[in-house]
């Protein structure tokens, strides 16, 4: 384990960004096999590779990119490391990032699951309030820490490692139709 976290703290010196946008796709598809597996129940024999895959893609073009690229933005927006500023960074997070990055989340994975703008807008009707709701039980605390105690380098592979449970939950409502 510790040959595995020194090879990643090299990887994230020499290509910070390609380690983050490959740390959290992995991580969208580690939460959605979770979500079919033990939220879902479905069971290897039907378990959905095209579903993980599309889940995948959503981290590896989206969630990576425009968190890892929030950090950086909301860093610059909030200088320092003291608690007020980590308190500031977190409400700046939850209320002006957190609800725009689930609506879209949950747009892009009705679209990619073919649904027609009417039926997304429904599902997005149905489920965006619950998941916001569950985005605020989580995410304060961690967000808290996150901006406290860990270099901005290493926060987006924080926060994934928190979403694996977290993307487990958006997997599970995203694809519940």
């Amino acid at each position: 384990m510790a040959a595995l976290w020194k090879s990643y703290q090299s990887l994230m010196a020499k290509r910070p960004w390609t380690v983050q946008i490959l740390t959290a796709g992995s991580l969208v598809g580690v939460g959605d096999v979770i979500s079919q597996q033990l939220i879902e129940q479905r069971g290897l024999a039907n378990h959905s590779m095209k579903r993980t895959t599309k889940m995948m893609s959503i981290g590896f073009l989206f969630v990576g990119p425009v968190v890892g690229g929030w950090y950086k933005i909301l860093d610059k927006l909030i200088v320092g490391g003291t608690k007020t500023a980590a308190m500031k960074k977190m409400l700046v997070d939850q209320v002006g990032f957190a609800p725009c990055f689930l609506g879209a989340f949950l747009g892009i994975s009705g679209t990619l699951n073919g649904l027609t703008v009417e039926q997304n807008i429904a599902k997005l009707k149905r489920d965006y309030f619950d998941a916001l709701v569950s985005n605020y039980y989580l995410w304060p605390a961690v967000q808290i820490a996150n901006f406290y105690f860990i270099p901005l380098h290493h926060r987006l592979a924080v926060v994934q490692i928190v979403a694996v449970a977290w993307n487990s939950y958006l997997s599970w409502k995203a694809n519940k139709m």
